[in-house]
């Protein structure tokens, strides 16, 4: 009889593609194991597109499953379904109460989650490490300083891949993607300065596909107006899943501190993660193996917060406009030499 594992992660888009690897090593190891996951709607599809994900339960946290009635009967379908095991890589409050009430024993997360009692088994929680290796611990996947650096395995979609091919149709030249796109204001390297790395990267002979959410459509049409046959925004136009079979296209991605940087990793190509208010050492830095980011770490005041901010805290930005254009196209020159 298969044993059944339950993995939740409700966190963000990039918090999911970081997952993914922790996915694969489970089903490694445990080859007869179908293993769930418990997504939120906005992440579900990235699961559904991993070779070794069984089944995608969506958890609506801030819909049907927002209330405590919600949230136990949600965990009320998990109990009937009759999981092995639990892995939590979220640590948020509302994780640790729907595993709980599951009723199932055999659970693992981090000791640094809310109610982290509530775990059978508590895994510390390694802030010096990336994400990845981080979350390998949880499955207790034996790693060294790079055999963590896996790849996001994603299945195989003709549609997608068509959508790419004709979303890109007669774009020629070698492409190189820019994800301008934050939740967080001060995670946005300034717009000014994007438009002037687009100038460089046109000139230089490159096309330039400006990618990122429907949020991100106004903004990104704002960038390619005026820049020419070269420049195009898709923003707001593809699935993550397309997004992903479009940047396997691309010749690398320059982006913010956000989803895209994580989405270029199951898209196999290299990034170029620009920090601004946030720093690489949180643990969420690319780790292709050509990949590359530019953080200006000589202020007090950087990092300002975990996530970030709606505008600068003490109104300068230092922090982006210390990283200039040209040492951003300066390595992109240097990644493609």
């Amino acid at each position: 009889m298969e044993e059944r594992y339950l993995i939740i992660q409700t966190a963000f888009i990039g918090d999911a593609v970081l997952t993914l690897p922790m996915i694969e090593k489970l089903k490694e190891t445990n080859r007869n194991a179908l293993i769930d996951v418990i997504a939120i709607p906005g992440t579900a599809e990235i699961f559904r597109n991993s070779p070794f994900v069984n089944e995608v339960l969506v958890f609506e946290k801030r819909g049907k499953h927002k209330s405590l009635l919600g949230i136990y009967s949600f965990a009320r379908i998990l109990r009937e379904r009759g999981y092995r095991k639990i892995y939590s890589p979220h640590r948020s409050f509302r994780t640790s109460l729907l595993v709980l009430l599951t009723g199932i024993k055999d659970t693992i997360g981090f000791d640094t989650a809310s109610m982290s009692f509530i775990y059978g088994t508590k895994i510390k929680y390694q802030s010096a490490y990336h994400e990845v290796r981080r979350l390998l611990e949880i499955i207790s996947y034996p790693t060294d300083e790079t055999s963590w650096k896996i790849i996001p395995a994603i299945k195989t979609n003709g549609e997608a891949v068509k959508k790419a091919e004709e979303l890109l149709d007669g774009f020629t030249g070698n492409i190189i993607a820019i994800a301008p796109g934050s939740v967080w204001e001060t995670k946005k390297y300034p717009q000014q300065s994007y438009r002037r790395l687009i100038e460089l990267i046109t000139e230089a002979g490159f096309s330039c596909v400006l990618v990122g959410g429907k949020e991100d459509a106004a903004m990104c049409s704002q960038l390619a107006e005026g820049m020419g046959e070269k420049v195009v925004s898709l923003a707001g136009k593809l699935s993550l899943t397309e997004s992903v079979f479009l940047l396997k296209k691309c010749r690398l991605i320059v982006s913010n501190d956000s989803a895209p940087t994580h989405l270029s990793l199951m898209a196999n190509i290299p990034a170029i993660t620009v920090y601004c208010s946030t720093v690489p050492e949180f643990g969420f830095y690319p780790y292709h193996s050509n990949s590359r980011y530019l953080s200006y770490n000589g202020l007090k005041c950087k990092p300002c917060g975990i996530h970030g901010h709606n505008k600068c805290p003490i109104g300068t930005f230092e922090c982006a406009y210390r990283i200039t254009p040209e040492s951003i196209f300066s390595t992109i020159k240097d990644i493609l030499s």
